[in-house]
C-alpha cells in the first residue's frame, strides 16, 4: 500500500507542477478557441491540460517500475507497457483536437486504434464471467471487439461529461477510488497477482486527476480538452479491461467453493465494470441520453449541444459549485454503494443504506425549488441568502441585471482570445472576478 501511496504522490505531485507551464504553453500556441454560441463560459480558457496529466502518467509509471514490489507488475505483465502505448497515441489525438479541432470521425477512429494497439499487446479480455454459469472463454475476435467497444464507450463518456470545470476530473477521481479498493481488496485478500495492474491504473489515474483539479476548480484556469478527457477514460477503461477479463474467477474458488459461487460473488461489479455501468454511471447515462436526443433531432451523434445533465442542473437553478457537487455526489453514491455491494451482497444495511442517500440526492436536486426563509432573530447566524433584506435585495439586483443582458435566443459575439482582462489570455495578473454585465463570475459556467 505504501507504494501505490508512493505512487499516487508523484503522480499527482508532477501533474500539479507542469499543469502552470502547460497553461502558458497553452496561451502562447494559442489553444484557446473563441466562444461559440453553445457555450456557457465567457472568457476563452486555454486547453491542453492532458500534457501535464499525459507526463504525471509517464511519472507514476517510471516510479512504480523502479519500486520494490511494483516492480513485478512491470516484470510479469505486459499491461503497464500496453497501457501507456495506447495513452500516447490517444493523447496525441487529443492535443491535435484542442489546437486544430479535428473531425469526431477522425477521434473516433484513433479511439479503436489505441484501443487495438493496447490489444496486439495483451491488453484485451481473455473471458467473461457470467453468473450461474461460470467461466466463458471468448474468441480472438470476440475479446478484441468488446475491447474495443469498452474503451470506445468509456472514452466518449468521460468526454461528453467534461462541460463544468472541475466535473470530469473530480467524477473520474471518485470512480477511480472506488476502483482502486476493489481492485486491491482482490488482489490482496486473495492473493491474486493478475489483479495488481489494474491497482496500479487506478492508483495512477487517482493522481492525474488530484494533480490537476486545483487549477480546473471553478473558476478554471486550464481546461483538460480532449487530450485530458480522453487519455482518463482510457486509463479507466484499461483497468476495467484488466481485472474483468484478465482475473480467472476460478481463482477465486479456492476460497469460495467452486468457480459458479466465485463468479456469484463478484458479478455485482465484475459485470457493471465490464459494461461500464457502475464505476462511470453518470457518464454513460449522460452518453446514452445524448445519443437518443440528438438522433432523434435528426442530428449526428457527435453533434455538440448544450442538453447534457450538467446543462439541465444549470437550467434548474443550481450554481455552477452545486451542480459539480451534485454530479460528484450520485458518481460516489453509485461507485461505492457497489462497491460496498460486492464485499456483502447479502447486509439489507448496505441497500437500505444507498436508498436513504438516494432520497438524499433527490431532495438536493429540488432546492431550487424552494425557497427557506429563517425567523428575523435567526437571520443573523444564517447565510446572506437566506435573510429576507438581504434576499430582497438580491433579487432585484439580478432582475436588473437580466433586464440589462441579451436573451439567449440572440446570437453572442464569438470572444477572440487575446483580448485584455479575459480568462487565459494573458498567464500573469489578477482576474476580473466580475463580468460587464455586472454579474458573479460564478454565473460565468464553463461548458466545453
Amino acid at each position: 500500500m505504501r507504494e501505490y501511496l508512493l505512487t499516487l504522490c508523484v503522480t499527482a505531485a508532477v501533474t500539479y507542477l507542469l499543469t502552470g507551464p502547460v497553461r502558458k504553453f497553452a496561451i502562447v500556441a494559442g489553444a484557446m478557441p473563441e466562444i461559440r454560441a453553445r457555450d456557457v463560459h465567457r472568457e476563452p480558457t486555454p486547453r491542453l491540460g492532458g500534457i501535464a496529466m499525459f507526463f504525471g502518467l509517464c511519472a507514476g509509471l517510471l516510479v512504480a517500475d523502479h519500486l520494490t514490489n511494483l516492480n513485478e507488475v512491470f516484470a510479469k505483465s505486459n499491461e503497464p507497457r500496453a497501457l501507456l502505448s495506447g495513452a500516447a497515441l490517444i493523447w496525441l489525438i487529443g492535443v491535435l483536437d484542442d489546437k486544430f479541432e479535428i473531425d469526431a470521425l477522425i477521434k473516433l477512429g484513433g479511439q479503436m486504434i489505441a484501443a487495438g494497439v493496447m490489444v496486439m499487446q495483451g491488453l484485451t479480455i481473455l473471458w467473461l464471467p457470467v453468473p450461474g454459469v461460470g467461466n466463458v472463454a471468448l474468441t480472438q475476435w470476440q475479446g478484441t471487439l468488446l475491447t474495443v467497444a469498452l474503451v470506445v464507450i468509456t472514452i466518449n463518456a468521460v468526454n461528453f461529461v467534461d462541460g463544468l470545470d472541475g466535473l470530469a476530473s473530480g467524477m473520474v477521481c471518485i470512480a477511480a477510488c472506488a476502483f482502486f479498493l476493489y481492485a486491491y481488496r482482490i488482489w490482496y485478500s486473495y492473493g491474486i497477482e493478475a489483479a495488481a495492474p489494474a491497482t496500479l491504473f487506478a492508483a495512477i489515474l487517482m493522481g492525474m486527476c488530484l494533480g490537476f483539479l486545483p487549477h480546473n476548480m471553478h473558476p478554471a484556469r486550464i481546461f483538460m480538452g480532449d487530450s485530458g478527457s480522453m487519455l482518463i477514460g482510457l486509463v479507466l477503461a484499461a483497468g476495467a479491461i484488466s481485472i474483468t477479463g484478465q482475473v480467472d474467477p476460478d481463482a477465486l474458488a479456492l476460497f469460495t467453493g467452486s468457480e459458479k459461487a466465485a463468479v456469484h460473488q463478484t458479478v455485482p461489479v465484475y459485470i457493471p465494470l465490464l459494461l461500464p455501468l457502475t464505476i462511470i454511471a453518470v457518464p454513460a447515462a449522460d452518453l446514452v441520453l445524448a445519443i437518443v436526443r440528438r438522433t432523434w433531432r435528426g442530428q449526428s451523434p457527435f453533434a455538440a449541444d448544450r442538453g447534457h445533465l450538467h446543462h439541465r442542473l444549470l437550467e434548474i437553478g443550481h450554481s455552477h459549485s452545486r451542480a459539480v457537487l451534485i454530479m460528484y455526489f450520485w458518481s460516489a453514491l453509485i461507485a461505492f454503494g457497489a462497491l460496498a455491494y460486492s464485499v456483502n451482497s447479502a447486509s439489507m444495511w448496505i441497500v437500505l443504506g444507498v436508498v436513504f442517500l438516494s432520497a438524499i440526492g433527490l431532495a438536493l436536486l429540488l432546492l431550487p425549488r424552494f425557497t427557506p426563509r429563517a425567523p428575523r432573530w435567526a437571520e443573523g447566524f444564517l447565510p446572506p441568502r437566506y435573510r429576507r433584506r438581504r434576499a430582497a435585495a438580491l433579487a432585484a439586483a439580478e432582475a436588473a441585471c437580466d433586464a440589462s443582458t441579451p436573451a439567449e435566443d440572440e446570437p453572442r459575439t464569438p470572444v477572440a482570445a487575446g483580448v485584455t482582462g479575459v480568462n487565459g489570455a494573458t498567464a500573469i495578473g489578477p482576474r476580473s472576478r466580475f463580468l460587464a454585465g455586472g454579474k458573479p463570475e460564478h454565473r460565468a459556467d464553463a461548458a466545453r
